[in-house]
């Protein structure tokens, strides 16, 4: 049950216009006509739109920095929700960040990471809510994804082992396009990208959970994940002409509209919706809903890997050496 009487900022990264908020985060603000027409339909409300490269530290630096003056401030009120929307998978155009790292690293994990971790100090410290957009990609066990044979050879059904195998995930050299060039192949080693990058953001979601709730003055803060499901939208830009166009233009609009409720493609305001049940949602007898997953509204469990205890420690410390977090940027008290 959601909690409709709750105010604060909300803010969204990578916004499409589907979920209404105070803040919409876009990289680049003059592309950005999906969020700009739904603004214009929808109800009027306070919003900005903030330009972010989550690929670019200095840039999330800056932002936070922005955002944490205005809520010191009482600009913008503290934010109620901040959500981890923001998604890029490459189809096998594998790229790299000026820093020399894998672009769906960079952009589907690390720059939350870091995002998230200077933000804590504006988040409401009574009802705040991080919500993560995971994916099947994040498990290899997950039976949707046997159809498209990504996790099949053995070697792919283990992420992470130790901090070499991380690093090489961080650099692209994990997986990479190089690999197999082929259709299928490109695909596949995408789709392993984006799988590890997920993995990371959902490991980044049991463990920072662990470490708030270890935070007198941070223990209220949950962190929620959401399996938003497969959606007709701007993920695909970067796919070929099959998956761009047959695929998500042809076929699941078809498929969507033969089983719109609970069919294997969703609509993105379902989605949206249920992604904002999360942000608000209040928990049995009132209980915060802490560290849980879900498929839509349905509680998922998460990978084995994801809920390695050690694997998700070894990830955090490999994160913050990878982004230079220092002692005072971020008010969570057990950071290291």
């Amino acid at each position: 049950m959601a909690d409709a009487t709750s105010k604060g900022t909300i803010l969204v990264t990578g916004a499409n216009g589907k979920r209404r908020s105070r803040q919409y985060n876009f990289r680049d603000t003059v592309h950005a006509p999906a969020l700009t027409a739904a603004l214009k339909r929808g109800p009027a409300h306070e919003h900005d739109i903030l330009a972010l490269d989550l690929t670019d530290l200095h840039d999330v630096r800056q932002l936070a920095e922005e955002i944490n003056a205005r809520v010191s401030v009482g600009e913008i009120p503290p934010i109620r929700a901040l959500v981890l929307n923001a998604g890029f998978q490459d189809f096998g155009k594998q790229s790299w960040t000026k820093d020399g790292l894998d672009t769906t690293f960079a952009a589907n994990y690390l720059g939350h990471w870091l995002l998230t971790l200077l933000l804590i100090t504006s988040i409401d410290k009574e009802a705040g809510r991080i919500v993560i957009i995971g994916s099947q990609s994040h498990d290899p066990e997950d039976p949707r994804n046997a159809r498209g044979g990504a996790f099949d050879d053995p070697k792919y059904k283990t992420f992470v082992s130790d901090a070499a195998s991380f690093d090489a995930i961080a650099k692209g050299e994990w997986s990479p396009a190089s690999e197999d060039a082929s259709f299928r192949g490109a695909f596949r080693g995408g789709f392993r990208r984006y799988g590890a990058a997920k993995l990371f953001l959902i490991m980044m979601q049991h463990e920072l959970q662990v470490r708030l709730d270890a935070d007198p003055a941070l223990n209220k803060i949950c962190i929620l994940g959401l399996d938003p499901g497969t959606m007709i939208g701007g993920l695909t830009r970067l796919a070929p002409w099959f998956i761009r166009v047959l695929l998500f233009k042809v076929i699941y609009p078809l498929v969507l509209y033969m089983n719109p409720d609970n069919g294997p493609v969703r609509p993105t305001s379902r989605s949206a919706s249920d992604a904002l049940e999360l942000a608000f949602s209040i928990g049995e007898e009132g209980a915060l809903p802490k560290d849980k997953y879900f498929d839509g509204r349905t509680p998922l469990e998460t990978s084995k890997e994801a809920r390695d205890p050690a694997k998700r420690e070894l990830v955090w410390t490999e994160t913050v050496k990878l982004t230079d977090l220092q002692e005072g940027k971020t008010v969570l008290t057990k950071w290291q």
